[in-house]
């Protein structure tokens, strides 16, 4: 999202263009998955973590440009709001005690980031959506100013024609407006990437689908939006709304979203690409002096450019990417679910539940996918993200349960089992599982603790909503660098 491109306008023969090279690219794709050798030999990972900048008041500050200069980390780079950072943590194996190397990493960067940024005036908060963000902060001012994120803004507007309109009905209602993408910057995630063979990513992205719903049960941290209280993970439902190049009436014609849950299951990586060429226009329209056939048969890697980029404003929750390294070409599963926090413990936790279920599940004989209908893995994860750790949803052999039983009966062994096989320490394995486990049956995550310590501050303290939620921020930040997870905190 953070590739810096030259401002610039598009003509009718650019989009001419780039839609043949984008074919074109797909079909030299094709030719690579029956001649090419992929990188699979070993299972990396990869994870993204964006963050949001805010002052001592808790509230979120227009300065990633100054911390940035302050961290001099190339790790960490900008993101679409001015208060977002994003933190990249570079691919790793998963094995032996490799969980526990990187949460010690993740802890010293993130303290020697947070250090950096507090002597330009800030501080980092890894959470979902920064509960003291409102309306009037996020105006087109508020965009980064890199020009990749202005284009953006102009192509999704020029499509839709009309402001965007935000309507999310929860515990409790908001409906406003935006005349800018600024809104997308509110959400904060924790991407976890995958690498896996072509012949196994059908099997890895299926798995990934059906378990999105427990994914937000379990991880969900984003309650409010704008002072009010909506889903426990309203990210989802203001991201989809945020980028929407969808009028009213593109709607009601059946025209598929660009923040996009999909809508089957699939038996190769092509058919998610295929159907991003074939139901998506372009947004950003640029194209590369690179002939991908011509480096192909030249014995080179081609990079896809246009693909690449193509597939980059298609936000499906668990996104294909390819890429090259080393002249070598891979695939990775982006899982784009989960949001970001509370702690560095936590996230990992998150992690380590999706790693060990998605790699039982896309190895079993008989696949979930296989005896579940895609419309129930659907509405499993809008179920999650509505109503989070209290979520019921469907499970083959099961049937409707708690979220919570779920895991507790059925998930949380299948993880354990998929971490051994991915050769985690045990150890590892039962101290991440087991922070899920404590989710489960003290019903607290990061929404519920959220949404908990408003409620008894404004009951108990007769906080106004503003207060009661900057109180909550400024308490979040002090837990979130104790490293103790979420559902140890006190309330209050």
């Amino acid at each position: 999202m953070g590739e810096k491109i030259a401002a610039t306008q598009f003509t009718r023969a650019d989009r001419t263009r780039y839609r043949q090279k984008v074919r074109h690219c797909v079909d030299v794709f094709e030719r690579m998955l029956r001649e090419s050798q992929f990188d699979s030999d070993r299972p990396m990972t990869g994870l993204e973590i964006e963050l949001n900048l805010v002052d001592d008041a808790g509230d979120p500050t227009m300065r990633n440009a100054e911390v940035l200069g302050a961290i001099a980390n190339p790790d960490i780079q900008t993101e679409l709001g001015q208060f977002n950072i994003e933190f990249n943590v570079p691919p790793q194996t998963l094995s032996g005690t490799s969980l526990v190397k990187l949460e010690e990493t993740l802890r010293g960067n993130l303290n020697h980031a947070e250090a950096s940024a507090r002597g330009v005036g800030a501080k980092l908060m890894m959470i979902g959506i920064l509960p003291t963000l409102m309306n009037e902060h996020l105006s087109i001012d508020a965009l980064t100013a890199n020009p990749r994120y202005k284009l953006l803004n102009e192509q999704i507007f020029a499509a839709r024609g009309e402001d965007i309109c935000l309507t999310i009905d929860g515990d409790e209602r908001l409906h406003t407006g935006s005349d800018s993408i600024a809104p997308e910057a509110a959400c904060t995630s924790v991407q976890c990437h995958l690498q896996v063979s072509p012949e196994t990513f059908p099997a890895y992205w299926n798995a990934a689908q059906a378990i999105a719903g427990v994914q937000m049960a379990m991880g969900a941290n984003s309650p409010f939006l704008f002072g009010r209280q909506l889903w426990r993970e309203t990210r989802i439902a203001l991201f989809d709304q945020a980028t929407d190049t969808r009028s009213e009436e593109l709607k009601e014609q059946g025209v598929r979203p660009r923040v996009w849950f999909g809508e089957r299951w699939i038996t190769s990586v092509s058919d998610l690409l295929e159907e991003n060429v074939h139901y998506f226009p372009a947004l950003l329209p640029i194209c590369s002096e690179e002939d991908p056939l011509q480096m192909l048969e030249s014995g080179a890697v081609p990079s896809l450019a246009e693909l690449r980029l193509h597939n980059g404003t298609v936000y499906r929750w668990n996104r294909p990417v390819y890429d090259v390294v080393g002249d070598l070409p891979h695939l990775r599963v982006e899982n784009r679910v989960l949001p970001a926090g509370p702690t560095v413990v936590d996230m990992l936790a998150n992690a380590a539940l999706y790693y060990g279920l998605v790699k039982v599940l896309a190895e079993d004989e008989r696949p979930v996918w296989s005896r579940m209908s895609f419309t129930v893995a659907k509405e499993n994860f809008h179920a999650g993200a509505k109503r989070g750790i209290e979520a019921r949803m469907f499970w083959p052999g099961l049937g409707d349960v708690p979220a919570s039983e779920l895991v507790l009966r059925q998930l949380l062994p299948m993880a354990a089992d998929g971490l051994s096989r991915l050769g985690v320490d045990s150890a590892v394995s039962d101290r991440l599982l087991g922070v899920v486990e404590q989710r489960c049956l003290t019903y607290r995550n990061g929404a519920e603790w959220q949404v908990e310590t408003v409620r008894r501050l404004e009951a108990e303290q007769n906080l106004s909503r503003p207060d009661a939620l900057r109180r909550m921020t400024l308490g979040y930040t002090e837990h979130m660098h104790s490293n103790e997870p979420v559902h140890t905190w006190p309330v209050g």
